[in-house]
């Protein structure tokens, strides 16, 4: 059998195999029906494959993929108690394995998918700063370090598909799925993708065999950062131009890095869901940028068209024909073997889409070598190098908002140190959603991080609750912090799920009227972007005694902290910091580290002056009651160090469009310096504005940056491109030109404050 010969190419292996498929065994290929949790049961003879596992791949005779394995969590209810040990995790991918392929006629291997979006989500699993945190590092190299780490853990426990959030634009920071976004910005998150990108499966194709490597799925297609109202899955009201400006370049820049996976989003955009739009998941992705993937489907998302097309059958059609390739937990692509008998698809469509699963499965190397190597996850899970890794990445998200009279660094001889919140003490609050069950002791915390450099006394105390109304922890706090040098808030908010939660069936917590302090992560979207319950006043009250304040902000989405800015003489802004996040903010709180975070995302004042991204349309920014700026811009950071930026140039400041559409570069140089007594790291940031279009443009839009690292008293010549992908813009016909005119060149250390130059194009 050619598919069995490994020295044959893919391409003819794969039709040899398809060829001899019956129907039945190609839709068993494009389902992911069960969850993976309910494949095994521990019993008192260990663990053992259910019946459940045995009829999903005897009703394909095959199965394309299974989904969760090793997830932990609420939802799935899999403990340390009930699930795989980390130790048997690949005996058991092996056996899943091995009862597929010896239990099915072909013997076609299946795909194991999980999630690991900021990190692995199974017990034992090493958890990453969330996405908003990591896009803050802007530091794309560090970022590929890391999913080198990310991907290396996956695929030792013996799975192969990554689900990553990188595609989702924030917006509207109401929705819950903030934390999941590296950024507002396009271009900022399209480089976030692509070090995502090559650090799950490397540089080339050719690597994805190899036994630390894994298959990144983007998440989500797209524009579902845009839902109406803020609210989870909510219709994006959005053109094509704004589509291809905002919510695609992450996509194309994942296409260009290899990607070889992506899952289409719930939203619907201009009145057709991405799971049915055939302009999005084949015009676009495959035939104009080439993608060679495959396309899944998010969690039940293909039974939801039944509201368009009337049964499992026709959604099943709808789907499949659009572009959509492997399923996840529907009941409609069950169905479309009977789909083909009805007429509502075709076999050919079927096939298309199998052919892509099964280039997958051999790029993989699973039709060769299926199985892993048992012993590699010890190695592997939660080794040093790793959390080495992940504490810088904690270390550089951090962003320092606010540091008055530079009451930050704190002396380690501060003799009373007051730490007063509700996240100073729970680590479930540091990591984000899509959390697994973690173990106790594990990871620190940001009272432990103090705790561990501070000479001084230091007390706790909770003070209230994140989201709770109670006030009557608040005389034991105010008590603490009169009796202390200084006083660390930390608060913010929580993803946190538990066991008392209800679940959606995809999975999304239902939060109202149960007891909870999650207030952000998937189906937990807020009106008001204030912090919760009572914390406000807890600020103002302990702020009260005259003693100095420094606020941590734990946080998924950007809180509006209008009302207690004043009210702190610091804040540092943590966002969700993860296993490590702890001891890098305390480093960071005590000195030991200089804090080069960026906002990735802009800060609002309120609610009520949404939309607040900085890369918005001319208007007029007022309101007669609040102003219509960011209380903190896009790109802000404080250091305890301090830089100049001067010497701004262009290279050459005047260039044809011949010239750029050959793919000549306009170099930008500017010179920074450390005029402080410290050394640490700047973010250079490079934005346009196309002073004459035929469309109406952007007050700025990002378009380069580079992290650099400066000694005191040292400056460096910093040297960015700007390209024809860069000073093109979609034109009144939609197409992708550069026209000629002035562009404004902006150059600094955040969105406002930067030096300008101009660029003619003739």
């Amino acid at each position: 059998m050619k598919y069995k010969d490994t020295s044959l190419p893919t391409e003819e292996r794969v039709e040899d195999l398809l060829q001899r498929m019956t129907v039945k065994e190609k839709v068993g290929q494009l389902n992911q029906k069960m969850y993976g949790w309910e494949a095994y049961r521990k019993t008192e003879n260990g663990i053992e494959l259910t019946e459940a596992f045995k009829e999903q791949v005897a009703l394909g005779d095959g199965m394309g993929a299974l989904y969760g394995l090793f997830r932990s969590d609420p939802w799935s209810a899999v403990t340390y108690e009930n699930g795989i040990p980390t130790h048997e995790n690949a005996k058991w991918a092996n056996k899943i394995q091995r009862y597929v392929m010896e239990n099915t006629r072909l013997g076609i291997p299946v795909l194991l998918s999980e999630e690991c979006p900021h990190g692995h989500q199974a017990l034992d699993g090493t958890l990453i700063p969330t996405n908003i945190g990591a896009g803050s590092t802007w530091n794309p190299d560090l970022m590929k370090n890391i999913y080198q780490h990310v991907a290396a853990e996956v695929r030792s426990r013996g799975a192969h598909l990554g689900l990553i959030s990188t595609l989702d634009i924030l917006r509207d920071p109401r929705w819950g799925r903030s934390e999941e976004c590296f950024s507002e910005d396009p271009y900022l998150a399209a480089n976030m993708t692509e070090a995502a990108v090559k650090g799950l499966q490397g540089e080339s194709r050719e690597e994805l065999a190899q036994d630390d490597k894994i298959v990144a799925v983007l998440k989500h297609f797209s524009g579902q950062g845009e839902g109406q109202g803020g609210h989870n899955a909510g219709p994006a009201n959005i053109g094509e131009r704004e589509l291809r400006e905002i919510h695609l370049p992450g996509m194309k820049a994942g296409v260009e890095a290899g990607a070889l996976g992506c899952m289409a989003a719930y939203n619907e955009i201009d009145g057709i869901p991405c799971h049915a739009n055939t302009t999005l998941l084949t015009d676009i992705l495959r035939e104009e940028w080439g993608f060679e993937g495959i396309v899944m489907a998010d969690g039940v998302a293909i039974d939801r068209l039944r509201l368009l097309a009337g049964d499992y059958e026709s959604a099943a059609a709808l789907a499949l024909s659009a572009g959509v390739d492997l399923s996840l937990w529907d009941t409609a692509f069950t169905t479309l073997e009977q789909a083909v008998e009805k007429g509502k698809t075709t076999e050919d469509l079927i096939d298309r889409a199998v052919r892509r699963v099964l280039h997958l499965k051999f790029a993989l190397g699973l039709f060769d070598q299926p199985y892993t190597d048992e012993e590699k996850a010890l190695q592997i899970v939660g080794n040093e190098s790793f959390r080495k890794a992940n504490l810088q990445v904690a270390r550089e998200s951090a962003v320092l908002l606010k540091n008055q009279d530079q009451l930050l660094p704190l002396s380690k001889q501060t003799g009373k140190i007051a730490v007063i919140g509700p996240n100073a003490d729970q680590i479930y609050n540091q990591l984000g959603d899509y959390t697994a069950i973690q173990q106790d002791g594990k990871g620190s915390t940001v009272l432990q991080g103090i705790k561990d450099i501070a000479e001084g006394d230091v007390t706790y105390v909770k003070g209230c609750s994140v989201r709770g109304n109670s006030k009557e922890g608040f005389p034991e706090a105010i008590a603490a912090a009169e009796n202390a040098d200084a006083v660390i808030l930390v608060l913010g908010g929580s993803s946190m799920r538990n066991f008392d939660l209800e679940f959606d069936s995809n999975g999304a917590a239902i939060v109202s009227g149960n007891p909870t302090d999650m207030d952000c992560g998937e189906g937990v979207d807020v009106a008001d972007l204030r912090l919760g319950g009572v914390q406000e006043q807890l600020v103002k009250e302990v702020a009260a005694t005259g003693k100095p304040i420094i606020t941590v902000l734990i946080q998924g989405r950007p809180h509006a902290i209008a009302n207690i800015v004043d009210h702190c003489d610091a804040i540092l802004c943590g966002w969700y910091p993860g296993q490590e996040g702890g001891q890098a903010l305390a480093e960071i709180l005590f000195g030991d580290v200089n804090p080069s975070g960026k906002l990735s995302v802009s800060l609002p004042r309120s609610s009520g002056q949404l939309p607040v991204y900085y890369n918005h349309k001319e208007r007029v920014l007022q309101y007669t009651d609040s102003p219509g700026t960011p209380l903190f811009p896009f790109g802000y950071g404080l250091s305890y160090t301090r830089f100049e930026f001067n010497h701004l140039q262009i290279g050459p400041s005047y260039i044809s469009l011949e010239q750029i559409n050959e793919g000549a570069a306009v170099e930008v140089q500017v010179v920074v310096k450390n005029t402080g007594e410290l050394a640490g790291a700047e973010v250079v940031q490079l934005y346009i504005k196309d002073m004459e279009a035929s469309i109406t443009r952007r007050v700025k839009e990002l378009k380069g940056f580079q992290k650099i690292w400066l000694e005191p008293n040292e400056q460096k010549m910093v040297t960015l491109q700007l390209k024809k992908e860069d000073l093109a813009i979609w034109n009144r016909e939609m197409n992708f030109v550069v026209e000629p005119g002035n562009i404004k060149v902006m150059v600094g250390a955040n969105s406002t404050n930067t030096l300008e130059a101009t660029l003619a194009l003739k």
